[in-house]
């Protein structure tokens, strides 16, 4: 009994589905429109405009004077669920992924031959899943909208004209909102709604250095930490229409949950092959394996209450989740055509962090190929504008979600459009 409630709040931060973003697990890479033409490669080593606050703090010695760059990445996903099994029938359309926008915005300011500072405001986690009505996994996530957003001042310091170091603690906001259609009585009773909502802020930090190892090549390396965030907020339960109140009535429990979300290590390599040529590669490793269960708490359970049923459903409940560490490798080039135009291209392959036996309807998630188009047009001197696109193919994965009150099994094939537009405004 415990395992059904669990399904329906796994957390508000973890049982997130990722086929709708571009980064392994539940993270988000859309903090860099010029960055995204390149498939993110070199996103520690390029410092091309002020997004680099979240790039690599330590490439704000490179810029001059001062920059405010900004956009937006909107995403368009796909899922074709196939082989849907279940205890109960039920409908599986797929792209349960509304179309999601994705906002970035950064400033850097230049104040002297060593120092400079910058602030961004990003988003590195979320995500909005919408299944219809009658899907046939409901019991397991019906509808999540997760966001968090980072405020991020930065500093940083460069030591010679080859090495610079940058640091910049985060102010990170996370809420968000689960719902669950659950059958836990008897199928003539209808389902019982199940809603979560909590939030928390948290603080973290990213560091990095940037060397500038010949005059036509460029290390960089960013550590992001990790976040640990307590979430307070409220479970609601909703009985069946047709359900006797004498079993179950409508309830509300305080909800405390406990997560990390990742620390990430980024290394990357900028190579100027030419006055027009340029060349990316950078690897990204991710400590997933930190998520090796979800326990939740609800408090006000009262094990007397006429509602017996929805008492036997909470308290302490945990599952396990046994993530794994990922690796993700991009490799990025780019082409000055002309004075106004450079043009961009990149790969990405992307690890998933999930395992065959604990993945969800939430999270139905595979390793992923990205295949990424870029273009910068400089309108003047002081004004660039940048867009990008990126195609997302995930492998198919399996999904086998059992309980003692339902069962649902299903292949998903995964894929996903982005496009993203920005610029960056020099003064």
């Amino acid at each position: 009994m415990k395992k059904v409630m669990l399904k329906t709040t796994l957390g508000l931060a973890v049982t997130l589905a990722s086929s709708q973003i571009f980064a392994s697990g539940f993270a988000l890479n859309e903090q860099s429109v010029s960055g995204m033409g390149t498939g993110f490669a070199g996103r520690s080593s390029s410092a091309d405009d002020a997004s680099t606050v979240f790039g690599n703090p330590a490439g704000m010695s490179r810029l001059s004077g001062q920059q405010v760059t900004g956009g937006i990445a909107v995403i368009d996903a796909s899922t074709d669920i196939k082989d849907a099994k279940g205890k109960y029938p039920g409908t599986n359309k797929g792209d349960m992924v509304p179309f999601t926008g994705v906002p970035m915005g950064f400033y850097t300011n230049k104040l002297d031959d060593q120092w400079a500072v910058g602030f961004g405001v990003y988003a590195p986690f979320g995500l909005v899943t919408d299944y219809e009505g009658g899907f046939q996994g409901r019991a397991f996530g019906k509808k999540s909208e997760v966001k968090v957003v980072t405020l991020q001042p930065t500093v940083s310091y460069a030591f010679n004209d080859k090495v610079s170091v940058g640091f910049g603690p985060t102010i990170n906001r996370i809420s968000g909102t689960l719902e669950s259609d659950l059958t836990v009585l008897n199928p003539g009773f209808g389902d019982t709604n199940v809603k979560v909502k909590g939030n928390d802020t948290a603080l973290g930090f990213n560091v990095g250095v940037l060397v500038q190892a010949t005059d036509t090549t460029r290390l960089g390396l960013t550590y992001h930490s990790k976040v640990s965030y307590k979430l307070e907020g409220h479970t609601n339960v909703t009985a069946g229409a047709n359900t006797p109140s004498s079993l179950m009535k409508s309830n509300r429990y305080d909800a405390k949950l406990s997560i990390d979300t990742p620390e990430s290590w980024d290394l990357s390599v900028t190579q100027d092959l030419s006055d027009a040529w340029k060349l990316y590669a950078g690897t990204t490793w991710t400590r997933w394996s930190r998520l090796k269960d979800i326990t939740i708490n609800n408090d006000g359970v009262s094990p007397g209450a006429s509602g017996a049923v929805g008492s036997q459903l909470f308290g302490t409940i945990k599952e396990e989740q046994n993530w794994h560490d990922t690796w993700a490798y991009a490799i990025g080039t780019s082409y000055q055509l002309n004075k106004q135009w450079v043009l961009r291209t990149g790969l990405t392959w992307d690890q998933s962090p999930t395992n065959n036996t604990n993945r969800s309807p939430r999270i139905p998630t595979g390793d992923r190929t990205i295949f990424s188009l870029g273009a910068g047009y400089a309108v003047n001197e002081n004004l660039t504008i940048d867009a990008a696109y990126s195609y997302l193919k995930e492998e198919s994965v399996k999904v086998h979600d059992l309980n003692a009150l339902n069962e649902y099994s299903a292949k998903y094939e995964n894929s996903a459009n982005g496009f993203a537009v920005g610029a960056t405004y020099k003064f």
